[in-house]
């Protein structure tokens, strides 16, 4: 049962239903409180949903039940890191890797966290950054922006709005920025100042390009002038030259990358390698050039070249702050060639981290479909190397053997083996739904008892499994369909017309009141649960045909001739809803 909760859990985490998650693990560790890999999947699950203080506690746990076990530490890590306990987060990297030095997800985790914890560092350390960082801070700062002519038309283009999202999540790096005129230019309008339009080089004359913090808060502190002094003309020209060099290198770089595109799409994938290679060079502050050249090794089935790329894309992008969508992109396209790697070295499992991680980053379709597409290939792969209808005949016969000794704990855990070894035999689940009735467990045994019937629809003795567990659960209606379902397919089956006879007697002694109060208000209370009923009774024409049986007889007449409204009224008769007397 824990095992089943578990599944549960992990398919909810998979779609994406992370509150779902963490009640299915919780249900499985209340059944199982020593299994350290509950407590890592509900981590996980809170870490998605952002709530890392319990995240932590169930890493925590994790590590403390099974100390030797690398993934414990990855989710402690994973778990500081939402905490912003940096240093923290580095430790448990590191001490998983002691683990298991070749763990991909642990090398991944501990250098982001090593990247995340030198940026803080830098900006923490940062005394002779702008002092003007802090003003791109705040919502009010886009509005400011989109309603100064000047500055909306530069929020069209994206080089600009990167610049302005770097700003905002290191101020230090306003220096790095004050040489584009229409940085300087989005500073006047954040400061209400008019600062000078015009050429760069104009505007560099405003504010020297060169001038130190302090000679900057010197001039802002002055008193205007009509004329600022400008500053030698070789300066601002040697800047200028070195801005127009790389404004040209990058607009290289994405005539190499179109040509790579181009090439792509003929499948001339040499060609293609070559243009991105180039365009690399040219520019290296653009990851997608690496994404791109990643996506032709996939092609070409290069795998490892492929992961190699993603791979620097990744440790690049975290550099650069780039986008989460392309570092999900480059971390998804890893993932994809893990996946073809797979299937050669039957591990799914490094493929499956890298998309759990790339749905962090971002939670894009295609890679939740690809992780769901990985999970379903590891799952059909052990099946495939666990199936074996020889020994599952063996189990299931040992399963008969302690059911007849009425052991039914064991006979279970024979009949779940013979599952395992051949899931396609409906005998099986029709014997486990036997061994669940008996031990009293009806959910699990009714669905025992539905899924034999899906494998075979003609096999009798799942209809009689799954009507004699509704009849215990005082479900006689819908006992009785089951039963006569069963019938279709073998009507002389004595076990089945028995069945009928007892749902008839039962329904029937429902409807001249021969139950007890207590018991007539159970049976209601649990049919009024059923979606069926509920869909019946929230009808109008419904309600109305039930008002009129109680004030309106002639209308009630009317209403006995239609067929469909006759199968709902037999329906609240048999769940005891409405008595007939």
């Amino acid at each position: 049962m824990a095992d089943e909760a578990k599944a549960k859990g992990n398919a909810a985490f998979s779609a994406g239903r992370f509150d779902d998650a963490v009640q299915h693990f919780s249900d499985a560790i209340a059944l199982a409180p020593t299994n350290h890999v509950l407590y890592s999947n509900r981590s996980a699950a809170y870490a998605s949903l952002h709530r890392y203080s319990d995240a932590l506690a169930d890493a925590r746990k994790t590590v403390e039940l099974k100390p030797d076990w690398s993934k414990g530490y990855s989710r402690l890590g994973a778990a500081h890191v939402g905490l912003g306990s940096l240093e923290e987060a580095v430790s448990a990297y590191r001490k998983g890797l002691d683990i298991d030095p070749s763990n991909e997800a642990l090398k991944s985790g501990l250098a982001d966290a090593q990247s995340a914890l030198a940026s803080r560092n830098r900006s923490r350390g940062s005394a002779g950054g702008s002092p003007f960082g802090d003003i791109f801070q705040g919502p009010e700062v886009w509005a400011k922006l989109t309603a100064d002519p000047a500055t909306r038309a530069y929020l069209q283009q994206p080089d600009f709005l990167k610049m302005m999202q770097d700003v905002q999540k290191n101020p230090s790096n306003l220096n790095l920025y004050l040489q584009d005129p229409r940085m300087m230019q989005a500073l006047g309008v954040l400061l209400n100042i008019k600062l000078k339009s015009g050429t760069p080089e104009e505007m560099e004359k405003d504010v020297p390009l060169t001038a130190t913090p302090s000679d900057r808060e010197e001039k802002e502190g002055a008193q205007p002038k009509k004329e600022p002094e400008p500053e030698p003309e070789a300066e601002p020209m040697d800047v200028t030259e070195e801005e127009k060099e790389v404004k040209e290198r990058k607009a290289e770089a994405q005539r190499e990358k179109e040509a790579g595109n181009a090439a792509y799409k003929k499948k001339e994938f040499e060609k293609a390698v070559q243009h991105y290679t180039r365009a690399m060079e040219l520019d290296d502050q653009d990851i997608s050039y690496l994404t791109n050249r990643a996506a032709v090794y996939l092609e070409m089935g290069k795998y490892d070249e492929c992961i190699k790329d993603c791979d620097k894309a990744v440790e690049r992008g975290r550099e650069l702050h780039s986008d989460f969508k392309m570092i999900a992109r480059a971390l998804t396209r890893k993932g994809t060639a893990l996946v073809k790697l797979a299937k050669c070295s039957k591990d799914f499992e490094p493929a499956i981290e890298i998309f759990q991680k790339a749905l962090t980053e971002h939670r894009n379709p295609d890679t939740l479909k690809k992780l769901n597409d990985a999970e379903k290939a590891k799952k059909d792969l052990e099946q495939q190397e666990y199936f074996d209808p020889k020994l599952a005949d063996e189990e299931r016969e040992k399963g008969n053997e302690y059911f007849k000794e009425q052991k039914y704990p064991e006979a279970v855990k024979h009949y779940t083996e013979a599952i395992k070894r051949n899931p396609c035999d409906p005998k099986v689940y029709s014997n486990r739904a036997a061994c669940y009735t008996k031990l009293g467990a009806l959910p699990e045994g009714l669905k025992d008892a539905e899924k034999c019937i899906e494998l075979d629809p003609s096999f009798s003795k799942g209809y009689s499994r799954k009507a004699a567990i509704q009849f215990f659960m005082k479900e006689y209606d819908k006992a009785l369909e089951t039963y006569q379902e069963g019938l279709k397919h073998d009507k002389n089956n004595q076990e089945l017309l028995d069945g009928v006879r007892r749902c008839v007697e039962q329904i029937n002694k429902t409807n001249r009141g021969e139950i007890s109060a207590e018991e007539l208000k159970e049976r209601q209370a649990k049919a009024m649960q059923d979606p069926e009923i509920q869909t019946i009774l929230s009808d109008p024409i419904m309600r109305q045909v039930l008002l009129d049986f109680q004030e309106n007889p002639k209308a009630a007449q009317d209403h006995l001739k239609n067929p469909q409204v006759m199968h709902k009224i037999q329906k609240l008769v048999s769940a005891g809803i409405i008595q007939v007397r």
